[in-house]
C-alpha cells in the first residue's frame, strides 16, 4: 500500500465548492481508499491505496467529486517523498529558523504541471519587493511578506502567467499533511 496526500483546489472558500469533509472522507472510503484522514476544511485528504498511477487517482477522485457533488474540482496528489523534498528544499528554511520570516506568511504553489520555461524566465526578472518567490518544476515557494490576503502572488496570477494550474497551502498545512502521512504507514 501507498501513501498519498491529495490536496483539493478551491474547495469550501467564499462560500463555493462546499464540501463537508465527513462527506468527502465517506466518498474516498467508498473509493476503495483505506486510512482516510482529511486535514482542515480546505480539501487535504491523506490516504492508501495500492495504485502507483497517480493520474488515474487523481482522475478516480476528480470524477467521483464531480459524479457526488456535481462540481469540478482540480485534484493534485503527491507521495510522502515529494511533499518531504519540497519542505526540504524550500530555499527561506534558514530565514525561518532565524526568524527573519514569519512561518505564517510561508506559502507553497504545487503546480499540476511543469511551468512555461520562457515564463519562469521572465517571472524571475521581475521584482514584487517586499514579496519574494522562487519558481521550480513543481511548486512555487513565497514568502508573502504582507500575508497572503494581500499578496498580488496569488494562484491566479502563477496560473495565468506560468500556464499551468497551481494550489496554494501553507506551511504549517503542508508540514501536518507530512506529519499525517507517517502515522498512516
Amino acid at each position: 500500500m501507498n501513501t498519498y496526500i491529495a490536496l483539493l483546489r478551491g474547495i469550501n472558500v467564499g462560500g463555493h465548492k462546499k464540501i463537508k469533509m465527513a462527506d468527502l472522507k465517506e466518498m474516498l472510503e467508498n473509493l476503495g481508499f483505506s486510512a482516510v484522514v482529511t486535514y482542515i476544511q480546505s480539501g487535504n485528504v491523506v490516504f492508501r491505496d495500492a495504485s502507483e498511477n497517480i493520474d488515474v487517482l487523481e482522475a478516480k477522485i476528480q470524477n467521483a467529486i464531480k459524479k457526488r457533488f456535481d462540481f469540478d474540482v482540480p485534484v493534485l496528489i503527491i507521495t510522502q517523498d515529494t511533499l518531504s523534498g519540497i519542505l526540504n528544499k524550500n530555499p527561506y528554511t534558514k530565514r525561518l529558523e532565524n526568524g527573519n520570516i514569519d512561518d505564517k506568511k510561508m506559502y507553497f504553489m504545487l503546480l499540476c504541471d511543469e511551468p512555461d520555461p520562457f515564463a519562469v524566465e521572465e517571472l524571475s526578472k521581475v521584482s514584487f519587493d517586499p514579496e519574494e518567490f522562487m519558481i521550480t518544476k513543481n511548486v512555487i515557494y513565497l514568502f508573502a511578506a504582507n500575508g497572503y490576503g494581500k499578496t498580488k502572488l496569488h494562484n491566479n496570477f502563477f496560473e495565468k502567467k506560468l500556464k499551468c494550474k497551481t494550489t496554494t497551502r501553507n506551511l504549517r498545512t503542508l508540514s501536518k499533511l507530512l506529519e499525517l502521512s507517517f502515522l498512516k504507514n
